[in-house]
C-alpha cells in the first residue's frame, strides 16, 4: 500500500478506501518515524470515518493516534483516547495500543483512571472532535518556530 493508493482511491471518490488506506498508512508511517505525515492521514480517517458515521471503523485511526500521541509525551490526550479506541479487533490488529494502554498506567498511575473513564464517556462526535483537535496540537508542537501552520 502507497501513497498512490491513497491517491487513485480518493480520485475515484470512494472515501471508505480512502480512509482505510490512509491508516494503513498512518501505522506504517508512525512505525518509522515520520510523524507529520501520520498525523495528516490519521485527520483524514477521523474526519472521513466520523463525516459517514462509520463509528466501527473510527477506532482503528484512534488505537494509532493514542500511541502515536504517547511517542509524542503527550499522555494525558493518549490516555483520554486509547481507551475509548481500544476493544478486541483494535487490539489485534494495532497490537501496539495493548502496549501503550501499559506504559500510560506506569507513567500517569492513579490518574490514569479517571483520564481513561472521561474518554470512554465521550459519544463518538467529540471523541473525534477532541482527537482532531489533538493532531492540530500535535502539529503545532512539531512546526518549527516561527513557520506558517
Amino acid at each position: 500500500m502507497c501513497s498512490s493508493d491513497l491517491q487513485i482511491a480518493q480520485d475515484s471518490g470512494n472515501r471508505f478506501n480512502e480512509s482505510h488506506i490512509a491508516v494503513t498508512l498512518s501505522q506504517l508511517e508512525v512505525r518509522h518515524g515520520a510523524t507529520e505525515p501520520a498525523l495528516d492521514h490519521l485527520a483524514l480517517a477521523i474526519g472521513n470515518y466520523q463525516d459517514s458515521g462509520n463509528i466501527a471503523t473510527l477506532q482503528s485511526p484512534l488505537a494509532i493516534l493514542a500511541s502515536l500521541l504517547y511517542r509524542l509525551g503527550r499522555l494525558e490526550p493518549a490516555a483520554t483516547i486509547v481507551e475509548f479506541a481500544s476493544n478486541r479487533l483494535t487490539q489485534m490488529a494495532f497490537p501496539e495500543v495493548i502496549e501503550t494502554i501499559a506504559h500510560l498506567r506506569g507513567a500517569l498511575g492513579d490518574t490514569y483512571e479517571s483520564i481513561a473513564r472521561r474518554g470512554e464517556s465521550m459519544t463518538n462526535a467529540a471523541m473525534s472532535r477532541y482527537a482532531l483537535e489533538q493532531i492540530d496540537i500535535a502539529r503545532a508542537e512539531l512546526a518549527p518556530s516561527g513557520s506558517p501552520q
